[in-house]
């Protein structure tokens, strides 16, 4: 077992990394608290041994993640989002949700993205302590504390002719949910992640709806967009061409939410075609929360840096995740999660060596998920916390 600081300065941040169930699973659970408020969790389970069957990874992974709760989480916690990384999602996704049940009670997203190390499945669930939780219809979950609801969608589909069509309707549909909480799509929605089926024939179809319906929002270039991921991933149903993941905030002044440029190292995403926020940070009385949107390896005129070499690419990568954190007064010790997407699967190895020699108390997942264009070999998204919070605003 190995615990320390993310943060050597910091007492509020801590990562534990050990091996569950006999050395099978990995776990890599961060975590963030201040005296007397909320601590929330992110655990990244992950199998070690690809030999065995899908029915006993998942059986290995589920036992693992009770453990950990009984364990190493207050009885308090509860998992408001979690988000499963398949290898065959249409032969494992029946299975994986009748093996599950009852150990949940959050939003739920289940995708095709195998996880990088030859395994079949791996899991990132986000557990927060003293909130009230409610289940609201369509995959959609609230939990509220001090002021604040928090609304997880996740999972969503549809089965409309094309790419275009399903992200119009996920997009409406949602639009209508969170009216139904008294929320807009402008000024609740903190972060959204679109898994696209082919990413390479359907990403066009994703960009042209949410922008038609961004504008129906008031959400433009002059205005703001909202922080994303648009990645590869599969539903098990071939017809679903589109699946969506989405977190609201109700209760927040209109100033608790900042938006990330990084205009050193980055353009903004209008510039080539594309409508999302590099970055967003929500700033609470005791702690702020930055969510970095997916980031590849581009510079500040749009364009492809170290094209064709994989460790440049990283590398650049994480510097320009990196500027963004600064910019919201973060650095990379701060991420409390991320997510690694990869095109190609020979690139694994030197990914995962330059993570564990250059970020080794960074907790990450890598999984298979083809970047929206071609020539971008890499991305990663994250979430990072720090104490910086701000009187004026209640606290988390």
């Amino acid at each position: 077992m190995k615990t320390g600081h993310m943060n050597k300065q910091r007492t509020t941040m801590n990562l534990i990394i050990k091996n569950y169930e006999n050395n099978q699973i990995k776990l890599q659970l961060s975590s963030f608290s201040n005296a007397g408020g909320i601590t929330e969790y992110h655990a990244l389970l992950s199998v070690l041994d690809p030999m065995l069957t899908f029915e006993k990874q998942t059986t290995l992974l589920l036992q693992a993640y009770q453990e950990m709760f009984n364990n190493e989480l207050p009885t308090r916690a509860v998992a408001v989002f979690r988000r499963y990384f398949l290898s065959d999602a249409a032969n494992q996704h029946d299975f994986l949700i009748e093996r599950e049940k009852g150990l949940f009670q959050g939003a739920c997203s289940v995708v095709q993205q195998p996880p990088m190390n030859g395994t079949k499945i791996a899991l990132w669930v986000y557990l927060q302590t003293e909130m009230t939780v409610r289940s609201h219809r369509d995959s959609f979950f609230e939990t509220s504390h001090n002021g604040y609801r928090h609304l997880w969608y996740g999972g969503a589909f549809n089965k409309a002719a094309n790419s275009e069509y399903q992200t119009r309707l996920l997009l409406n549909n949602y639009i209508m949910l969170l009216s139904e909480q008294g929320c807009k799509l402008s000024d609740h929605c903190v972060r959204t992640w679109f898994f696209v089926q082919n990413v390479d024939v359907n990403y066009s179809g994703v960009v042209k709806a949410r922008k038609e319906v961004f504008v129906t929002q008031g959400l433009t270039e002059e205005t703001h967009y909202i922080s994303s991921t648009g990645i590869e991933g599969r539903h098990a149903d071939p017809d679903v061409f589109v699946e969506m993941d989405a977190y609201a905030i109700a209760g927040m002044q209109p100033e608790q939410m900042q938006y990330l440029y990084a205009p050193t190292h980055l353009n903004p995403t209008y510039e080539y075609g594309v409508t999302f926020e590099r970055g967003t940070t929500i700033t609470y009385g005791d702690r702020k929360h930055l969510f970095i949107s997916g980031t590849a390896s581009i510079n500040n005129r749009g364009e492809i840096v170290h094209p064709g070499d994989i460790l440049q690419q990283t590398a650049r990568m994480m510097e320009n995740i990196a500027v963004l954190l600064k910019e919201g007064g973060a650095d990379t010790k701060d991420i409390v999660q991320a997510l690694v997407y990869l095109r190609d699967p020979s690139d694994y190895q030197v990914v995962s060596e330059y993570f564990r020699t250059h970020y080794p108390e960074m907790p990450y997942l890598i999984v298979l998920g083809p970047v929206c264009r071609p020539g971008w070999l890499i991305e990663t998204e994250c979430i990072a916390v720090t104490d910086a919070g701000d009187s004026r605003f209640m606290a988390f």
